[in-house]
């Protein structure tokens, strides 16, 4: 081997490059600041065919500007989300804090596995989780967590510990022919679905409580299923309940479903069902808990006050649930991945964990600590501890409550606009948060009658398909005419949870 073939290819790749690195760096910020003056982009022609066809490694080494060349036409091609104009759904820009952050990580690029592949970056998980886990439960006692790579994932942690308490020793042994069920609201995110499938009790297990029309779960409805599901002789293996779902912005009552879930098991002598909240979206309102209403030191608007008041009683059902699910990169703006799963009391991991000889590579693993005795994966990056610690304390509480505090005043600003309009309707007027939802009639249309007609079963068949396919129409429409240098991009679904016979 040619020896200096081969430091010069160590030299490049391998040691640091500091000039170059930071120059390709600014020009990806000057791409980046260059494309934040332009209005978002439609997807860029995606010729996948082509790219399966033409797979790409040069045969010589080269330099880092050889990096940067093959991938900055597609960097080029995804918009930053920084633009205001951007509303599809729960994806906003990720903060510069979150991006020094990653940075940090990057730099280091720890493996969360154990102590020894991450040194002191598991040190900064634990204090991350640890402060997570305080603005959830408000100011738990024993609380731990891990960081994961989505929200689905977290919530599969939450089902999983579930199933290890109603049914001992399912990780060896699996279900054993057990009917083993999960329950979530119709609102609830499709990831239920993923979670059953993949825990093993299957899909058609999962059980989908009715919502009212503030999109929460009906307890009514929870209390007379957990009747059947215990009289059949199921397992009820956990209740998934939604803090802001992904549309919405509904509530389920954590609280009350807690005490059902607690009150039917003692009732038919079976374990209590874990209690596992999916507050992927709606997790960052619990930094308003402790905003003083009264002194109101920011100078919140009264009626923001008052949504401010309405959120702090919805975040006091956080603290009766068994685990959660956060995902940072969505109201947190952080990068992705920054999701979490947090238990309330920390010796709800004995039902995940496992000993030294079941991880081999593992032999120096503490069961007091090190993560890879009870995670799922193995190798886990740390970005979401870098991005949540850089992001809450370079943006600070205050900072973080007038972030929130205005997005739930431009979505209250939004639905008093809408709901002056007779051909619109606003259908989640009543959930405290960052997101609306609304129907849209051809003028003329008087869209509140619709809807408590639809509401009343009072709609013929003809009526239904002639006035509810024209919300779609509108919206096409709309996406073809719009200019995107002023039009927000909007979000469509073709259901919603609490009119489910609505929709055609």
């Amino acid at each position: 081997m040619d020896r200096k073939k081969y430091q010069d290819l160590i030299d490049t790749f391998f040691s640091w490059q500091q000039p170059a690195i930071s120059q390709i760096f600014t020009e990806l910020l000057s791409a980046t600041a260059a494309e934040s003056a332009l209005s978002p982009s439609e997807i860029m022609s995606q010729n996948y065919e082509t790219a399966r066809a033409n797979p790409e490694i040069h045969n010589l080494p080269g330099n880092l500007k050889d990096a940067r060349d093959v991938v900055f036409p597609y960097f080029w091609g995804t918009d930053s989300w920084n633009n205001p104009l951007h509303l599809e759904n729960v994806r906003g820009p990720a903060n510069n804090a979150s991006l020094i952050g990653m940075l940090a990580c990057l730099l280091k690029n720890p493996n969360l596995c154990t102590d020894r592949y991450s040194q002191r970056s598991n040190e900064l998980e634990v204090k991350a989780i640890t402060t997570l886990a305080n603005l959830i439960f408000y100011h738990t006692q024993d609380p731990w967590g891990v960081f994961t790579i989505g929200g689905t994932i977290s919530n599969l942690y939450g089902g999983k510990i579930g199933l290890e308490k109603v049914l001992p020793g399912a990780m060896q042994n699996g279900l054993r022919g057990e009917r083993v069920v999960g329950l979530c609201s119709q609102a609830s995110h499709y990831s239920n679905q993923t979670v059953a499938g993949w825990l093993g009790i299957g899909t058609s297990n999962l059980i989908d409580i009715p919502t009212d029309h503030n999109l929460a779960m009906r307890t009514d409805l929870l209390e007379s299923k957990l009747d059947e599901l215990y009289t059949s002789g199921a397992r009820v293996a956990y209740v998934c309940c939604t803090f802001g779902t992904t549309d919405g912005f509904g509530y389920d009552d954590i609280e009350a479903i807690a005490e059902i879930a607690e009150r039917k098991a003692k009732q038919f002598a079976a374990p209590r069902p874990q209690v596992h909240v999916d507050a992927a979206v709606g997790w960052a309102l619990s930094m308003l808990s402790d905003y003083n209403v009264v002194t109101n030191p920011l100078e919140m608007e009264p009626n923001v006050c008052e949504l401010i008041t309405r959120v702090q009683q919805k975040n006091k059902g956080l603290r009766k649930a068994d685990s959660v699910t956060i995902d940072f990169h969505k109201m947190g703006r952080g990068h992705y991945p920054s999701s979490a799963f947090i238990v309330n009391r920390r010796e709800d991991l004995k039902y995940l964990a496992r000993t030294v000889s079941d991880t081999p590579y593992f032999s120096d693993a503490q069961a007091n600590r090190d993560p890879a005795l009870f995670t799922l994966e193995c190798s886990r990056p740390a970005f979401g501890p870098y991005s949540v610690m850089a992001s809450l304390n370079g943006i600070g509480l205050t900072g973080w409550q007038m972030l929130l505090a205005r997005s739930l005043e431009l979505a209250d600003r939004l639905k008093t606009k809408l709901a002056s309009l007779d051909y619109c309707k606003v259908l989640n007027q009543n959930t405290p948060g960052a997101s609306v939802n609304w129907w849209v009639f051809p003028k003329g249309r008087n869209a509140e009658e619709i809807f408590q007609k639809l509401v009343n079963n009072e709609l013929s068949t003809e009526q239904r398909q002639r006035y509810l396919p024209e919300i779609r129409r509108l919206f096409d429409k709309r996406m073809k005419m719009m200019d995107p240098k002023m039009d927000a991009r909007l979000g469509f679904r073709n259901r919603y949870p609490s009119l489910e016979s609505g929709f055609l």
